[in-house]
């Protein structure tokens, strides 16, 4: 990877903030195309910091900052960041400004960025990836990574994922990165429920009430999937299929599974939280709305799914943040 180029984060929010200045404090250029109040608020000093207690600000100098495509004209590889539904504008908007030898990689939520991205892109390189961990924006500037994981993206030829690859982000590589997306859709089921309860997630996963509702929507997607012909592979060290029965388990013997497998925040929430609580429109479409299409394609049923898109939706139009319900509340609808 030719470092004398930039990389672009195409709709820097809080994942492409954090992977844009982690990539940046290893000394990379890093090109950041952000809306105008985002740009505003790192113009102090863009700050990355992460569960593990590691704490870094890149000044507002190192980076390329500009809520014009335009900066994209030199980049040598595009991290598109924004919600599922604006991947086709920004699609549109790499074509026009972005070299055409530019790699475009999705960081993004769903599994269906990537026929999007390369509709919009013909004849371009684009890879798929994916983001295990949450990103909490915390306010002047500064970006939290609030749980663990590592990025990964499909292999190429090129090395793509090593050539991104810095101290405290490791980027790793797929020969199934299809599996990959529908393994975090699984998981990610969980964004729409830590959205509704209003609680921190590791709260969240501590309650047996809260695990068991989260167990049989991760069932219900996991069956949709397969009738799909797909076999998702999990984000975590866990196997999708293991997690629904692990997830009902006494809290005790849960307790010590997660601390072995996986690094959450005390006050780490889902970005859907965040997007209800920000007056945001979110992507409960390109995830419970995903396993509810594959139901009525194959006949099964989804009726948790409908009844936290509809939960969602409602809390969407109301405009208050979370509504903040228990397990029994959303079970009913």
């Amino acid at each position: 990877m030719n470092r004398d180029r930039s990389i672009g984060i195409a709709g820097a929010g809080s994942i492409g903030c954090f992977v844009g200045g982690m990539l940046a404090a290893a000394g990379r250029r890093v090109t950041l195309l952000a809306r105008p109040r985002l740009i505003q608020e790192i113009a102090a000093g863009l700050r990355v910091s992460s569960f593990d207690g590691s704490e870094q600000t890149v000044s507002a100098d190192r980076l390329t900052l500009s809520d014009d495509p335009s900066i994209l004209h030199d980049v040598q590889t595009v991290l598109v960041t924004v919600k599922s539904a604006d991947t086709r504008e920004m699609a549109e908007l790499v074509a026009r400004h972005a070299p055409s030898d530019a790699v475009v990689v999705s960081l993004q939520n769903g599994v269906g960025n990537l026929p999007v991205l390369r509709d919009g892109l013909p004849g371009r390189k684009v890879l798929g990836g994916m983001v295990p961990f949450n990103v909490v924006a915390l306010g002047d500037g500064r970006f939290h990574r609030s749980t663990s994981g590592d990025i990964v993206i499909a292999q190429d030829d090129a090395g793509t994922a090593a050539g991104l690859s810095v101290p405290g982000l490791a980027i790793s590589s797929t020969a199934n990165i299809d599996g990959v997306q529908w393994g975090k859709l699984i998981v990610n089921l969980n964004n729409a429920l830590n959205a509704l309860s209003d609680i921190p997630l590791r709260q969240q996963l501590a309650q047996r009430g809260w695990r068991r509702l989260l167990a049989d929507q991760m069932a219900e997607g996991i069956v949709a999937v397969h009738a799909e012909g797909i076999v998702p592979v999990s984000p975590t060290p866990l196997p999708s299929g293991w997690m629904p029965p692990l997830l009902r388990l006494p809290d005790s013997l849960f307790g010590m599974l997660l601390g072995r497998t996986m690094k959450i925040d005390p006050e780490a929430r889902s970005s859907m939280w965040e997007d209800l609580q920000r007056g945001r429109r979110t992507e409960i479409d390109y995830l419970q709305g995903v396993i509810a299409a594959i139901a009525d394609r194959r006949g099964l049923d989804a009726s948790l799914s409908r009844r936290v898109i509809a939960l969602i939706r409602g809390a969407e139009a109301d405009g208050k943040g979370s509504p903040g319900l228990t397990p029994e509340q959303i079970r009913a609808g």
